[in-house]
């Protein structure tokens, strides 16, 4: 599956009472007193401007982590895809041409302290800065990857933007003195996908206003158990149930997308890495001032065109809700997707990282700044890491946002998932389709099972009712409506479980062990169910299909031609896209 987990555990910032429900002060989240003057009510608007900041240092901090990848391992290169496309041509000038200091460790200890034992040492200091956290928080075990006909398996990190007021760094920068050492939110989450082949990267951002039900999650400190939320909370208080793993959990029983890895930093992290960089080229459409009469709003000022913004300016272009498109945290979600794809194309373009003690202080502050699963908590395995996004050419790299409506009656102004939109985006990340439209590189069918299917009349299959969803109990009889189409089809020992009626999402099927492989992919095929909904599972004893809320309705598996295009909703936009602007809300003009 791609996971790894090494032993070492660092230090969660300290969390005080939850603060993940609704009605914070405008003030936690963006310069300024309360004000509400947005989305949803004074509540949506808090949260909407502390989802900027928090996205805005995910997204900005992947991105200059993704800088340093190729440079400084340390600061954050591995975590972002950019980073490793940072790395020029060979055939670049030297001044340019390097790659963003390879090792940073090594080029620390040459540069800086001249020796390879204070070197070591200097690269176990960077190892310890990195503080690390347990992958999975949830109580359901994630699907492995199935590998394409390569052998080759995609990679799955989920970005996390704290906004934690944990350090003297982050409060200055986020403000809301009341909340320092208060409970973090993780109002940045993008996923981040990087296909089997290594030929293209898609970046799916959640608003963190997003509601949804909360899995099962055991705090690792304190041994403290959150058991699963019986109403739609927002995602961004996941962070506030024991940690990141908790986020990723929560990921994963939305979208059923595997993920092997999380990455988390804060404010301070965003502009120290937005310093080093130099500069991110940004464009709006109009001038634009992010500030209400209430005095709530990033405070962002800009003149109309393209402006380098770099460090404080950086995180206010990333956390600026009020001033973009309809003031919400979609528009929050573009302008950190604009950001992102120019810092990729600004690190390509060759780095201006080449004083060792800048990088020796990007070093730091990167470090400082971040937490990982423990797969990724040492600087090689950042490096590694950012040598593997690399590959990937910009005009491959797809930004898009969780197709999403906003909600009515006690959820109005809040998001949730668009239907069937949503569904389709997510299933295409977890089947490794592009998102570009285009083709991968090598062949991406599952290959053929390791053993043959037994005859379809003695395969048994247990059927089960999952249809249950937001909208109300399992529908009635889809159970033994589908048995009865497997029998038809010749699978005489298909019988129905009705025992367990636990909604799914999806439709799936499990097996146990490999030697039911092929059964299992025979039942898929004889259903019409894509074969990357078969899953090995050890929470079955034999093969088991379960009905999901994706087949509610009777008749054939609905699998649409178009199913793999994706949705317009998503609003995709391309790493190589230059003419990028942001559209500026007429009230936010100056």
């Amino acid at each position: 599956m791609g996971r790894s987990g090494i032993p070492g555990e660092g230090t969660r910032p300290p969390r005080a009472r939850h603060a993940g429900q609704l009605g914070w002060d405008d003030s936690l989240y963006e310069d300024g007193d309360a004000g509400g003057d947005g989305r949803g009510n004074g509540d949506d608007d808090v949260a909407g401007k502390r989802s900027a900041g928090t996205r805005a240092d995910a997204t900005s901090a992947t991105k200059a982590d993704a800088t340093s990848g190729r440079r400084a391992a340390p600061p954050a290169g591995g975590r972002r895809a950019a980073g490793r496309a940072a790395r020029p041509s060979r055939r670049a000038p030297r001044s340019t041409g390097k790659r963003i200091v390879r090792w940073a460790c090594a080029v620390l200890a040459l540069l800086i302290l001249g020796a390879g034992g204070a070197g070591y040492v200097y690269y176990q200091h960077l190892n310890a800065n990195i503080k690390k956290e347990d992958l999975t928080l949830g109580d359901k075990k994630m699907a492995e990857h199935k590998a394409n006909a390569a052998g080759q398996t995609p990679l799955n990190i989920l970005l996390i933007g704290s906004d934690a007021r944990d350090s003297e760094a982050n409060q200055k920068l986020g403000g809301a003195k009341e909340t320092f050492g208060g409970t973090p939110l993780a109002d940045v989450q993008m996923l981040l996908h990087l296909s089997a082949d290594r030929s293209n990267l898609s970046v799916v951002s959640m608003p963190r206003d997003t509601m949804l039900k909360m899995p099962k999650c055991t705090d690792p400190e304190t041994g403290k158990v959150y058991e699963a939320s019986t109403v739609d909370v927002m995602t961004n208080s996941s962070l506030g149930r024991g940690g990141p793993g908790c986020t990723v959990a929560a990921w994963y029983e939305l979208t059923g997308i595997t993920i092997d890895h999380f990455m988390m930093i804060d404010f301070a992290g965003v502009v120290s890495m937005a310093d080093a960089i130099g500069g991110v080229p940004v464009c709006v459409d109009a001038n634009v001032y992010s500030h209400t009469s209430k005095g709530a709003g990033s405070g962002l000022k800009l003149k109309e065109g393209t402006t380098k913004v770099q460090g404080k300016q950086a995180l206010q272009w990333l956390r600026t809700r009020y001033g973009f498109e309809d003031n919400t945290d979609l528009g929050r979600a573009k302008a950190q997707h604009q950001y992102m794809n120019s810092m990729v194309r600004e690190l390509r373009k060759g780095t201006k990282l080449t004083d060792p003690a800048k990088l020796m202080n990007l070093a730091e502050a990167a470090t400082n700044a971040l937490t990982v699963d423990k797969g990724l908590d040492t600087v090689k395995k950042l490096y590694d890491l950012a040598d593997e996004l690399k590959r990937v050419p910009t005009s491959r790299i797809t930004m898009t946002t969780m197709p999403n409506v906003y909600g009515t009656g006690a959820l109005e102004g809040r998001v949730l998932p668009k239907p069937g939109d949503a569904e389709q985006l997510f299933r295409m990340v977890r089947d490794d389709i592009p998102l570009d439209g285009k083709t991968s590189k090598r062949p991406t069918k599952t290959p053929a099972p390791k053993d043959e299917s037994a005859p379809v009349g003695e395969i048994a299959v247990t059927v089960r009712n999952a249809t249950a969803d937001e909208g109300g109990g399992p529908a009635s009889g889809r159970a033994t409506d589908v048995k009865d189409q497997l029998v038809e089809a010749g699978f005489a020992k298909a019988v129905v479980d009705s025992a367990d009626v636990s909604g799914e999402a999806r439709t799936a099927i499990l097996y146990p062990s490999v030697d039911l492989e092929g059964d299992a992919q025979a039942v898929a095929k004889a259903l019409g169910i894509p074969v990357g909904q078969v899953k090995k599972s050890t929470d079955v004893s034999g093969v088991s299909l379960a009905v999901g809320a994706d087949w509610r309705e009777d008749g054939s598996y609905p699998v649409a031609k178009t199913e793999d295009k994706t949705p317009d909703s998503a609003e995709a936009l391309r790493g190589d896209d230059e003419g990028a602007c942001m559209h500026v809300n007429p009230a936010f003009t100056w």
